[in-house]
């Protein structure tokens, strides 16, 4: 099924989208230029952009684990900011809804990405991988 230029298609679409992690599109970018990358229909360059969204999505989770941490050695009395259960509350709330933000976009774009090569070439055999 996915082959080992779909990972590292989908590495290329990660780093893309860390890399442009200031602009609030930059799954969307990522998951295009994976999707682009990738050579084949506008299904398969959505697959290979949800990787890439998944991939890109760890980083910022640990990121937020972290700053969890950092955070929970302070004391919450003190800053007059939710305790203990109220941040953990907020957090798996948070973690499940970031990953839907960066799989989403990049699946999209990666959708986009593959559409833009498959329309921008003629399908021949040296461009375009079918599935078969």
């Amino acid at each position: 099924m996915t082959n080992r230029s779909t990972w590292i298609n989908a590495a290329i679409g990660a780093v893309i989208t860390i890399a442009l992690s200031f602009t609030g599109f930059s799954p969307l970018l990522g998951g295009g230029v994976a999707g682009y990358l990738q050579r084949e229909l506008p299904k398969r360059g959505a697959k290979v952009g949800a990787i890439s969204g998944a991939i890109a999505t760890l980083p910022v989770v640990l990121v937020m684990c972290l700053g969890l941490l950092l955070y929970a050695g302070i004391p919450a009395a003190s800053l007059g900011a939710p305790g203990g259960l109220e941040l953990a509350i907020i957090f798996l709330i948070m973690l499940p809804m970031l990953a839907l933000w960066f799989v989403g976009l990049s699946t999209a774009g990666g959708y986009l990405g593959g559409y833009l090569h498959t329309s921008s070439q003629p399908p021949t055999e040296g461009n375009l991988r079918v599935e078969q």
